[in-house]
């Protein structure tokens, strides 16, 4: 399998394909690097950063992260650019270098979509919730299409929005089984009482 070489931005949020991130860049090295991406029309790799922190020093990124692809770019206030992003495939990074500006960049190693598989009726209270956010935000909250029988897009979609903790949501990142990751989650449903277990 062939590496692609990207730019990486270590962010302390777990972007998932499929998904939408908006980005407030301000940093001179991510400004250049959204602005390289836009000309180019490619991506750029986003990761949970592992240590470190968002400004400043090159911060140490997570191995698994997911390709943003730049959807709108604008600057209402000068020295910021608000970025659009929408999740591509998820990869792993097989090496990394920092830059001058202390940019990184990887070569990564794209990890395949998942074989596709319909929600089963003992998980279909993880669908249920997503419509009900849908109808209840009155705003787009997921990117079209909406996929409610899909169980890959349903576990990615409550993963971005159920409130568990940065590393438990690059873990389900991380999964490679949908069926899986719906029951981790539909545990979770049970526990919060927002899901009754099935019978």
């Amino acid at each position: 399998m062939s590496l692609l070489n990207v730019p990486i931005f270590p962010l302390n949020a777990v972007l998932f394909p499929g998904g939408l991130l908006p980005l407030r860049v301000f940093e001179a090295r991510y400004m250049d690097m959204t602005r390289d991406c836009l000309k180019r029309d490619a991506p750029f790799g986003v990761c949970l950063i592992r240590e470190g922190s968002e400004v400043g020093a090159p911060a140490v990124p997570e191995a698994i992260g997911c390709l943003a692809e730049i959807l709108e770019c604008d600057m209402q206030q000068q020295g910021i650019l608000n970025v659009k992003t929408h999740g591509g495939q998820r990869f792993r990074i097989r090496e990394r270098r920092n830059g001058p500006q202390g940019l990184i960049s990887a070569d990564l190693e794209p990890i395949p979509a998942e074989a596709s598989a319909k929600v089963p009726p003992e998980f279909a209270a993880c669908a249920r919730l997503l419509e009900m956010v849908v109808v209840d935000q009155g705003k787009p909250v997921f990117a079209e299409p909406h996929e409610f029988n899909d169980a890959t897009w349903v576990g990615y979609r409550l993963a971005e929005i159920l409130p568990v903790p940065l590393i438990a949501k690059q873990k389900l990142l991380e999964m490679s089984d949908a069926l899986g990751r719906l029951s981790i989650l539909q545990r979770f449903l049970e526990s919060r009482g927002l899901a009754e277990k099935p019978s």
